[in-house]
Protein backbone atom coordinates (compact mmCIF):
# COMPACT_ATOMS: atom_id res chain seq x y z
CA UNK A 1 0.00 0.00 0.00
CA UNK A 2 1.11 3.50 -0.78
CA UNK A 3 0.63 6.05 1.94
CA UNK A 4 -1.02 9.69 0.44
CA UNK A 5 -2.26 10.84 3.65
CA UNK A 6 -2.98 9.04 6.91
CA UNK A 7 -6.66 8.65 6.04
CA UNK A 8 -5.91 8.13 1.32
CA UNK A 9 -3.94 5.15 0.31
CA UNK A 10 -3.58 2.80 -2.99
CA UNK A 11 -2.91 -0.10 -3.93
CA UNK A 12 0.81 -0.67 -5.69
CA UNK A 13 -1.49 -2.51 -8.49
CA UNK A 14 -2.80 0.64 -9.33
CA UNK A 15 0.28 1.79 -10.99
CA UNK A 16 2.23 0.74 -13.51
CA UNK A 17 6.16 0.55 -13.96
CA UNK A 18 7.86 0.62 -16.95
CA UNK A 19 11.99 0.71 -17.16
CA UNK A 20 13.44 2.14 -20.39
CA UNK A 21 16.63 3.41 -20.93
CA UNK A 22 18.14 6.59 -19.71
CA UNK A 23 19.48 9.05 -21.87
CA UNK A 24 22.26 11.01 -20.80
CA UNK A 25 26.19 10.46 -18.82
CA UNK A 26 26.88 6.70 -18.12
CA UNK A 27 29.48 5.85 -21.04
CA UNK A 28 28.81 1.77 -22.49
CA UNK A 29 26.94 1.41 -19.31
CA UNK A 30 23.67 3.53 -20.04
CA UNK A 31 23.22 1.84 -23.53
CA UNK A 32 22.70 -2.23 -21.73
CA UNK A 33 21.09 -1.29 -18.50
CA UNK A 34 17.27 0.30 -18.37
CA UNK A 35 17.53 2.75 -15.78
CA UNK A 36 14.71 5.12 -16.40
CA UNK A 37 11.72 4.78 -14.85
CA UNK A 38 7.75 5.25 -16.21
CA UNK A 39 5.18 6.06 -14.09
CA UNK A 40 1.91 5.86 -15.00
CA UNK A 41 -1.31 6.05 -12.94
CA UNK A 42 -5.02 5.47 -14.70
CA UNK A 43 -7.41 8.30 -12.77
CA UNK A 44 -10.41 7.35 -14.38
CA UNK A 45 -9.71 3.47 -13.27
CA UNK A 46 -8.37 4.23 -9.68
CA UNK A 47 -9.84 3.91 -6.34
CA UNK A 48 -9.37 7.83 -5.29
CA UNK A 49 -12.14 9.44 -4.45
CA UNK A 50 -14.50 11.16 -6.80
CA UNK A 51 -13.64 14.57 -5.31
CA UNK A 52 -10.08 14.25 -6.12
CA UNK A 53 -10.49 12.49 -9.24
CA UNK A 54 -12.18 15.61 -10.50
CA UNK A 55 -9.25 18.09 -9.01
CA UNK A 56 -6.20 15.92 -10.70
CA UNK A 57 -8.23 15.96 -13.87
CA UNK A 58 -8.65 19.84 -13.93
CA UNK A 59 -4.84 20.62 -12.84
CA UNK A 60 -2.82 22.00 -15.38
CA UNK A 61 -0.01 19.85 -15.21
CA UNK A 62 2.37 18.32 -17.84
CA UNK A 63 2.77 15.32 -16.13
CA UNK A 64 -1.52 14.19 -16.70
CA UNK A 65 -2.60 14.04 -19.95
CA UNK A 66 -5.64 14.17 -22.18
CA UNK A 67 -6.68 10.72 -21.62
CA UNK A 68 -6.59 10.88 -17.75
CA UNK A 69 -3.23 9.63 -17.02
CA UNK A 70 -0.52 10.37 -14.94
CA UNK A 71 3.04 9.80 -16.50
CA UNK A 72 5.75 10.69 -14.92
CA UNK A 73 9.22 9.72 -16.06
CA UNK A 74 12.24 10.04 -13.91
CA UNK A 75 15.93 9.26 -15.19
CA UNK A 76 17.68 11.43 -12.80
CA UNK A 77 19.99 9.03 -11.35
CA UNK A 78 21.97 6.38 -12.49
CA UNK A 79 20.06 3.72 -10.23
CA UNK A 80 16.80 2.01 -11.34
CA UNK A 81 15.68 1.61 -7.75
CA UNK A 82 16.28 5.44 -6.93
CA UNK A 83 14.78 6.77 -10.01
CA UNK A 84 11.63 4.30 -9.09
CA UNK A 85 11.85 6.41 -5.34
CA UNK A 86 12.26 9.83 -6.80
CA UNK A 87 9.20 9.24 -9.22
CA UNK A 88 6.79 7.83 -6.52
CA UNK A 89 7.70 10.98 -4.66
CA UNK A 90 6.59 13.24 -7.43
CA UNK A 91 3.56 11.08 -7.64
CA UNK A 92 2.74 11.14 -3.95
CA UNK A 93 3.15 14.79 -3.61
CA UNK A 94 0.79 15.69 -6.76
CA UNK A 95 -1.78 13.54 -5.02
CA UNK A 96 -1.03 15.33 -1.92
CA UNK A 97 -1.64 18.59 -3.71
CA UNK A 98 -4.81 17.95 -4.44
CA UNK A 99 -6.24 16.53 -0.98
CA UNK A 100 -5.76 20.39 0.25
CA UNK A 101 -8.96 21.76 -0.11
CA UNK A 102 -7.71 25.53 -1.56
CA UNK A 103 -8.95 28.74 0.99
CA UNK A 104 -11.68 30.80 0.08
CA UNK A 105 -10.89 34.11 -0.91
CA UNK A 106 -12.83 36.76 1.22
CA UNK A 107 -13.25 40.42 -0.51
CA UNK A 108 -12.13 43.32 1.43
CA UNK A 109 -12.60 46.56 0.64
CA UNK A 110 -10.18 49.02 0.35
CA UNK A 111 -9.06 51.45 3.22
CA UNK A 112 -10.11 55.11 2.72
CA UNK A 113 -6.35 56.19 3.00
CA UNK A 114 -5.92 53.97 -0.28
CA UNK A 115 -8.46 54.98 -1.64
CA UNK A 116 -7.60 58.81 -1.45
CA UNK A 117 -3.70 58.03 -2.00
CA UNK A 118 -4.77 56.23 -5.66
CA UNK A 119 -6.78 59.09 -6.47
CA UNK A 120 -4.12 61.58 -5.80
CA UNK A 121 -1.59 59.85 -7.82
CA UNK A 122 -4.60 59.77 -10.85
CA UNK A 123 -4.44 63.87 -10.62
CA UNK A 124 -0.59 63.74 -10.55
CA UNK A 125 -0.62 61.39 -13.44
CA UNK A 126 -3.16 63.91 -15.19
CA UNK A 127 -1.27 66.78 -14.13
CA UNK A 128 2.07 65.14 -15.88
CA UNK A 129 0.44 64.44 -18.86
CA UNK A 130 -1.33 67.82 -18.83
CA UNK A 131 2.23 69.37 -19.42
CA UNK A 132 3.53 67.41 -22.33
CA UNK A 133 0.39 68.38 -24.30
CA UNK A 134 1.55 70.46 -27.55
CA UNK A 135 0.62 74.14 -26.65
CA UNK A 136 -1.32 75.83 -29.65
CA UNK A 137 -0.81 79.10 -30.28
CA UNK A 138 -3.87 81.45 -31.40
Amino acid sequence: MITITPTLQLADEEISWQFIRASGPGGQHVNKVSTAVLLQFDIASSSLPELYKTRLSQLADHRITQSGKIVIKCQQSRSQEQNREIALKQFILLLQSVTKTPKKRLATKPSFSSQLKRLESKKQQGLTKLLRRQKTFE
